[in-house]
């Protein structure tokens, strides 16, 4: 019986009574339209002992090689032409079926997993959205999975990567110094994302993006170790987070030759994430994200520094940081895509300080909406009566919970100075503060601060063009320093924008109230 060996992936064999044949180098499977193969033919005797040896690269779907491989074989190995063309026949059947099974073995392997939930893993998930404090309790599970610190960061980060799911995605980077852990917080918080659900990068070229599949990318997350290594993709990682879209027009030639246009089309929307230590060079694409600014005080380095000596001592809950990193990828699974409508949203106001208003007021009410999905299990379901569409309600408690959260980021965007520079004035603030002084000089902060001084000179250059900082000539000694011009004004702008956060919660607590219910119902008769 004719037999195809596979065990050898480089040299298949296959064998009949009269011939051998080896497959040398394995098959092509990119290329189906054609099966070009290099053939080793041998003659057998009936005492096993080879005659000859042939040897050709043939496409085995080409009829006139094949013809002039028969006519050479049957002169060289002195065989009937009717045998070897049966055999070859047989032999481009066998590996046309090994070929195809390959394939679909190929297709599979590229298959991104997706894990079924069992009925009990299904059932805490669904137990754990349905509890009271859900935001704190994830919190709580966030920090268990082993996110050190960051307690306001690492919440936010992960809601904004459960917004992918959602018709408009939120997007963020992290901001800081180098070595102070922008990349391991991104990491750690992704995987408590299912694998399914994120494609992590870091470097790409400037067309990858355009060559996805048409729905490869929709509702997932993409992860950028540095945005100085994905520079080149910037500007359509912009578009799809803008139009939720890229598309590509370049020029393909067929199989005859013919020159055509074709249009490369990648859906969205996604949900993208990256670092950086640059703020001011990726401006356009902060943008559209939220600035997540890490953790540098010295507290947060010791909280490291001991998680870090547990680890090296091997005391840390292993068990307690996978627990619970399944619950919340389980939690990812089970939430489903539903449309949220905040009824309260025309009362929400930003403060008057904020930079670019009309984009942070989008994400101030794409946040709101993010938690109001990441809580669709406690929430009653509504139909549109015209659309019959299926929808969940912002409630006031959402809000609430949305304002605790982001006032550290509505804070940053209404500075008119990066986050670095506004680290170092506030490090700066607190020095002059503890060691009772009015005025500094550049090399007593040096000393003190550990501030090198080109990274000095740039922080001064930025402080004394937005007038943080003004130059003052001592009488006495005729020499120059420096003095903070207002040393509360960072304290000012976070009460006013907490004060017109809370302004917009009062409002709607006034607007809903029984007795402005009636009132617009017509049902309070003035005396």
């Amino acid at each position: 019986m004719n037999n195809l060996e596979t065990s050898n992936p480089n040299d298949y064999c296959y064998k009949t009574k009269e011939l051998e044949l080896h497959i040398l180098g394995g098959l092509q499977l990119t290329k189906l339209e054609s099966l070009r193969v290099t053939l080793s033919i041998e003659k057998l005797t009936k005492t096993k002992a080879i005659l000859n040896i042939l040897r050709q690269s043939v496409d085995l779907y080409n009829d006139n090689q094949v013809e002039k491989l028969v006519r050479k074989c049957a002169e060289r190995l002195e065989i009937g032409t009717s045998i070897i063309r049966k055999t070859l026949q047989e032999l481009t059947k066998a590996l046309e079926n090994y070929r195809f099974l390959l394939v679909n073995q190929q297709t599979e392997l590229q298959k991104p997993f997706s894990k079924t939930l069992t009925a009990t893993e299904e059932k805490e998930a669904i137990k754990f959205l349905k509890s009271k404090k859900l935001l704190e309790k994830t919190n709580d599970l966030i920090g268990k999975s082993g996110v050190i610190g960051e307690v306001d960061n690492r919440l936010l980060m992960y809601l904004i990567f459960t917004s992918r799911k959602t018709n408009n995605p939120l997007h963020c980077i992290s901001l800081g110094s180098s070595g102070v852990g922008k990349t391991h917080l991104q990491s750690k918080v992704a995987e408590l994302i299912p694998d399914e659900d994120k494609i992590e990068i870091t470097v790409l070229s400037a067309n990858a993006f355009y060559y996805f599949n048409r729905t490869e990318l929709q509702h997932k997350l993409i992860l950028i170790e540095d945005l100085d290594g994905a520079e080149s993709v910037l500007y359509p990682l912009r578009e799809l987070q803008s139009k939720k879209r890229i598309t590509k027009t370049v020029v393909h030639k067929d199989r005859k030759g013919n020159t055509k246009t074709i249009h490369l089309t990648v859906e969205g929307p996604v949900s993208v994430a990256g670092c950086t230590t640059q703020e001011s060079i990726y401006e356009d694409n902060s943008n559209r994200s939220f600035l997540l600014y890490i953790d540098e005080s010295t507290e947060q380095d010791i909280r490291i520094m001991q998680y870090q000596r547990f680890l090296s001592a091997g005391k840390l809950n292993e068990q307690e940081q996978i627990e619970s990193k399944e619950i919340l990828q389980n939690v990812q699974r089970i939430l489903k895509p539903i449309k949220v409508i905040n009824p309260y949203a025309e009362y929400l106001e930003l403060p008057q300080s904020v930079f670019k208003p009309r984009r942070t007021n989008s994400h101030y009410l794409q946040f709101i909406e993010s938690i109001t999905f990441y809580k669709q299990y406690q929430r009653e379901r509504k139909y549109d009566e015209q659309t019959g569409e299926e929808y969940i309600e912002t409630e006031i408690e959402d809000i609430q919970e949305a304002n605790e959260l982001i006032t550290e980021v509505l804070l940053r965007k209404s500075d008119t100075i990066t986050g670095a520079c506004r680290n170092h004035l506030e490090s700066l603030k607190n020095y002059l503060k503890v060691n009772n002084q009015t005025t500094f000089t550049n090399a007593e902060i040096r000393r003190r601060l550990r501030v090198k001084e080109t990274t000095l000179r740039r922080y001064n250059k930025q402080l004394l063009a937005e007038d943080y900082i003004r130059r003052i000539k001592k009488a006495k000694t005729k020499s120059y320093c420096f003095e903070i011009v207002d040393i509360d004004e960072y304290k000012v702008l976070k009460q006013q924008i907490h004060k017109a956060l809370e302004n917009c919660i009062t409002q709607i607590e006034l607007a809903t109230s029984p007795q402005s219910r009636h009132q617009q119902n017509g049902e309070v008769k003035i005396k």
